[in-house]
C-alpha cells in the first residue's frame, strides 16, 4: 500500500490513535502533517517519523477554537487525505444528570464544530484536484447505547452522520468520506479515563482484548488510500465485534 506524493493532516496525532495514524501513512510513503495542541509531543512525534526517513511536520492547533481551525486549514494548504481524529480529552465525561456546560460546549466543538469547518475549508481544493480522501474518527459508543457519557456519544454519531452527508455530496468530485468506530483501545487517555474498565470493555469483545492504536491506525490507511477505491459513506467498527453482539 503506497502512499507517496500524498500530503495528509492528522487532527490529534500528538497521542495514541492519531500518533500512529501520522506513523504509519508516513511509513507508507506520505508527507503528514501533525496537528495537536501540545507543541513538545508534536515536535518528538516529527522527530520519530523523520528519524525513520519520513517525511513530517506540525502545525499547533486547538479544534476547540474556531480561529485556530482556519488557522490549521490555511496552514496546511492543500491536502490529498484529511483524518477527523482529534478528541475532546480535557472535557469531563459524564452522565446526563452531572455534565456541566462548559464540557458539554467544549465535547461538541472539537468533535463536531471543528472536523466540520475544517474539512469545508479544506474541501474546495479537493474538488478542484478532482480527488480526495477523508476519515472521521469516531467510537462505538455512538452505535450503544452509553449511561455515563451521552454527549460523547451523541457528538461521534454527529460526526459519522457528516460522513455520509459528505459522501453524498463530494462523491462525485471523486472524494471519498468514511468513519472508523474504534473500541475499546490501549491508548494513554483511554486508560486514565476508564482505568480497570478498559480492560473490562475489552474481555467482553467477542475478541477478547482491548485493541492496539495500530491496530486502528491500519484501518485508517486502508480507508484513505486507493485500495479502498470504492468504499464512501460507510461506518467501519474496529471494536473486536463489541457492536455486533
Amino acid at each position: 500500500m503506497k502512499l507517496q506524493d500524498q500530503r495528509v493532516l492528522v487532527t490529534g496525532a500528538t497521542a495514541g490513535i492519531g500518533q500512529e495514524a501520522a506513523k504509519l501513512f508516513a511509513r507508507r510513503g506520505a508527507s503528514v502533517i501533525i496537528t495537536g495542541r501540545d507543541t513538545e509531543r508534536g515536535a518528538q512525534t516529527v522527530a520519530v517519523i523523520k528519524a525513520e526517513g519520513a517525511r513530517a511536520e506540525f502545525i499547533a492547533a486547538d479544534l476547540n477554537d474556531a480561529e485556530s481551525v482556519r488557522y490549521l486549514a490555511e496552514q496546511a494548504g492543500e491536502v490529498d487525505v484529511l483524518i477527523n481524529n482529534a478528541a475532546a480529552t480535557r472535557a469531563k465525561f459524564a452522565p446526563t444528570l452531572e455534565q456541566d456546560v462548559d464540557s458539554f460546549d467544549t465535547i461538541f466543538d472539537v468533535n463536531v464544530r471543528g472536523p466540520f469547518f475544517l474539512t469545508a475549508a479544506l474541501l474546495p481544493k479537493m474538488m478542484a484536484r478532482g480527488s480526495g480522501a477523508i476519515v472521521n474518527v469516531s467510537t462505538m459508543y455512538a452505535s450503544v447505547g452509553i449511561a455515563d457519557a451521552p454527549a460523547v456519544a451523541a457528538a461521534k454519531a454527529a460526526l459519522e452522520s457528516f460522513t455520509r452527508s459528505w459522501a453524498a455530496a463530494f462523491g462525485a468530485n471523486g472524494i471519498r468520506v468514511n468513519t472508523v468506530a474504534p473500541g475499546p483501545t490501549r491508548t494513554n487517555g483511554a486508560a486514565g479515563a476508564l482505568g480497570d474498565w478498559l480492560e473490562q470493555l475489552g474481555s467482553a469483545t467477542p475478541l477478547g482484548r482491548t485493541a492496539d492504536p495500530s491496530e486502528i491506525a491500519e484501518t485508517i490507511v486502508f480507508l484513505a488510500s486507493p485500495q479502498a477505491s470504492y468504499l464512501t459513506g460507510a461506518t467501519v467498527a474496529v471494536d473486536g465485534g463489541y457492536t455486533a453482539i
